[in-house]
């Protein structure tokens, strides 16, 4: 993998990070967690992960900025830090700037002197909760104590430095003085990073008398530091001389836990064991490179074909860390099994797979037209193989269709942090429900949805859904309920957004409409085209502008995405009760199963998920209540639309005609046509803009014999019949 490839898919993965971190951190807020332990150590691995991967890219900024955050959230883990509301909202907004510094990354264009004084800002925050400030720590003398190896100094921990301190030994190069160096600087550095405890001097490299150069430096430092830092910022206080000094860091007994969670939380990716421990931080870089080292020379001194284990060579450097390399070694083992079973994930462009969808829609078409052919030959053998070779075709395109067809609950889980945004700035208490979020629908589909929903979400808190004191008035909770369901309908999926507020008020929507000119003032409205006047273009019943509503800019944009998708939009509101807005849109863009019908020579496809049954229309059942017509279908009234009629086509009427019935949500309705042509798979085309006002036909499609075929819109088709009562619909010609 190139550089950029594994710089995209670690932005991708830290997105993804962000929004679980968001997720968990919105669940503290609502009281929403069952494991406050897991929860948190959650939070804590996401920026970890973040931080860590950042450091392998050289992103400074996100270092620096998420290792702070990173020492909050293990101070949170040790109880020594309530994490509260006012520090959830930190970490949210610090949430928020991670996801900005990734932004910039992604386009340094977007960089800006703003982005860095908000890091600066929100790092005081944090810090506050660190309670960091420099601290000198006091050096005390003790007896001397003669010079160690880097090899034994893990074995022998000063008997002064408490367990739950930092150790580190440092054996300074000869030449430290010649070079410029001040030893003591190296100490006062180490002090901005925690409190130094104890300052011990090895004496064990001092000359004999008489020999002693005032040039050459023979100092040895033990030294115990009480840190929040990483094991990587020790030893980058020492970067100058680490080439060529004598160096070891033992970690606190405490973080041998930390280290050991840390990689049994790693992914499931399949790392070296070194790299294993140097992204949980047990192990700096330099130290793992020291350790290959070692492993090549010992390989060279023992004449081996085989190198040691980098595992043992590891063990056998740093003893404290036997623990830390046993769970490495057990997490990679784990890994690889997993590897080994289970099939691997593939991240696909969404281009390519348009593309492949565009392909097979091709290939429906094509496969069509060849059935056609097929038929008109009465050759049955062709016919069969015809048969059978459009069912496997069938079968990839379902397959094809399946690998676009994710769960709408990412995009609902995005809507808590909008709900908790939004309700504080207006001073409401609303709780978010989300059902159905395991619902699956086409990407592209979920991809343009999102702005319908954001619109219905924010204008039910900030229309529907009351203040706490008014609902508490009423008789209602004083935290308002803000519900968003998804579930599968007739072919469809639809998407409710509910609240519990004070519903719609006819009276209000009707003066609102007669004011703007939307609707004569003796026009006769029933309650659901009242409430679609909420949809028009500067509507608003808004009595003040704000910075959420009042202009009358949105609802209306709502209704043009949502048609777009070849979907439609309901209401359902009683008064003070609460509203629901329901999209019903396809589950996805480009293929569907058809019903083919012909009206003298033009022919229409209905979706087959709408159709119920068929029946012969015997016109002695057909009648009339002088709005509509309808006949009588097994003691049921059923209104029927006669397509000639409804598109002003021309043509004979055949002797027999047929009855389509179609189901929308609850409603049905029957369509009269002419012929029965049956199934048909459906390759979608959108219409041109010079006929997106057509009411009724939502795109067409290339039939087997090459004639264009018109997709009917069973919704617009029902809307037709309930709107044909007022007669205030008129229809336009299909040519």
């Amino acid at each position: 993998m190139d550089l950029d490839a594994a710089l995209q898919t670690y932005l991708t993965e830290s997105r993804e990070l962000l929004i679980d971190m968001e997720e968990q951190l919105l669940a503290f807020e609502g009281d929403n967690v069952s494991d406050f332990n897991e929860s948190i150590n959650a939070i804590f691995r996401a920026a970890h992960t973040i931080k860590g991967s950042a450091g392998l890219f050289e992103l400074d900024a996100i270092v620096a900025f998420t290792h702070k955050v990173e020492n909050v959230l293990d101070k949170v883990r040790a109880g020594t830090v309530d994490l509260n509301k006012p520090l959830i909202a930190l970490l949210l907004e610090c949430k928020d700037q991670i996801e900005t510094l990734l932004d910039e990354v992604e386009d340094p264009a977007t960089k800006s002197e703003a982005t860095r004084e908000t890091s600066d800002a929100l790092i005081v925050q944090l810090q506050e909760y660190l309670g960091e400030t420099p601290a000198q720590g006091a050096v005390e003398p003790a007896q001397a104590s003669t010079t160690k190896s880097v090899a034994t100094v893990e074995r022998e921990m000063n008997s002064g430095v408490d367990q739950d301190d930092w150790y580190i030994y440092i054996q300074f190069p000869p030449d430290a003085y010649r070079d410029g160096m001040d030893p003591l600087s190296f100490v006062s550095y180490l002090a901005t990073l925690g409190t130094i405890k104890h300052v011990h001097p090895l004496t064990g490299q001092f000359p004999k008398e008489g020999e002693f150069d005032p040039e050459t430096c023979y100092l040895g430092l033990e030294i115990g530091v009480n840190s929040t830092a990483t094991k990587q910022e020790l030893e980058d206080v020492f970067e100058f001389i680490k080439d060529d000094c004598k160096l070891a860091i033992v970690a606190p007994h405490s973080h041998i836990d930390e280290y050991i969670d840390l990689i049994k939380s790693l992914p499931n990716h399949d790392l070296m064991l070194g790299e294993m421990l140097v992204q949980c931080g047990a192990l700096t870089a330099n130290e793992l490179s020291a350790a290959l080292h070692q492993q090549k020379q010992t390989q060279h001194e023992q004449h081996d074909e085989i190198a040691p284990p980098i595992g043992e060579v590891i063990a056998q450097q740093h003893e404290n860390l036997k623990p830390v390399v046993k769970t490495a070694v057990d997490k990679q083992k784990q890994i690889r099994e997993h590897i080994n079973k289970e099939a691997k994930s593939l991240r696909v462009d969404a281009d390519k797979l348009d593309t492949l969808i565009n392909l097979i829609g091709e290939l429906v078409t094509a496969g069509a037209g060849t059935a056609l052919q097929a038929s008109e030959t009465q050759n049955a053998e062709l016919i069969e193989s015809i048969g059978t070779l459009n069912g496997l075709l069938e079968e990839v395109r379902d397959a094809a269709l399946r690998l676009r067809m994710v769960p709408i609950g990412a995009t609902f889980s995005r809507f808590q942090r909008v709900v908790r945004d939004v309700a504080k700035d207006l001073g409401k208490d609303v709780d978010l429900v989300i059902t159905g979020a395991d619902t699956e629908l086409d990407k592209s589909v979920v991809e343009k949805v999102g702005d319908p929903l954001l619109h219905l979400v924010r204008n039910a808190i900030d229309h529907g859904l009351e203040q706490s004191e008014e609902r508490v008035k009423q008789g209602k909770s004083a935290r308002g309920q803000l519900a968003l369901n998804a579930y599968h309908d007739s072919g469809s999926i639809v998407i409710e957004v509910s609240d519990d507020g004070k519903g719609l008020d006819p009276d209000v929507l009707r003066q609102k409409g007669i004011e703007k000119g939307l609707i004569a003032e003796d026009a006769q409205l029933s309650e659901a085209d009242l409430f679609k006047l909420i949809f028009e273009a500067g509507f608003s019943t808004a009595q003040s502008v704000s910075n959420l509503s009042g202009r009358g800019v949105g609802m209306d944009v709502v209704r043009r995405n949502v048609t777009e998708l070849r979907g439609r939009i309901d209401i359902e509101s009683k008064l003070g009760q609460g509203t629901t807005v329901r999209i019903m849109l396809p589950l996805t863009l480009a293929i569907i199963d058809g019903f083919s019908i012909s009206v003298g020579d033009n022919t229409f496809v209905v979706p087959l998920d709408a159709v119920m049954e068929c029946v012969e229309l015997d016109q002695a059942d057909t009648h009339s209540d002088g709005r509509y017509n309808y006949i009588n279908l097994r003691s049921q009234v059923l209104p029927i639309v006669n397509i000639r009629q409804h598109f002003a086509l021309g043509g004979q009427l055949p002797k027999r005609q047929n009855i389509v019935v179609v189901q929308s949500g609850t409603e049905r309705i029957g369509l009269v046509v002419d012929k029965l042509l049956g199934e048909f798979q459906t390759v979608i085309k959108p219409l041109g803009e010079l006929f997106t006002n057509i009411d009724s036909i939502s795109g067409s499609t290339i039939m087997g014999n090459g004639e264009v075929g018109l997709i009917l819109d069973i919704q617009g088709l029902i809307n037709s019949v309930t709107k044909h009562k007022h007669n205030n619909q008129s229809h336009m010609p299909v040519q």
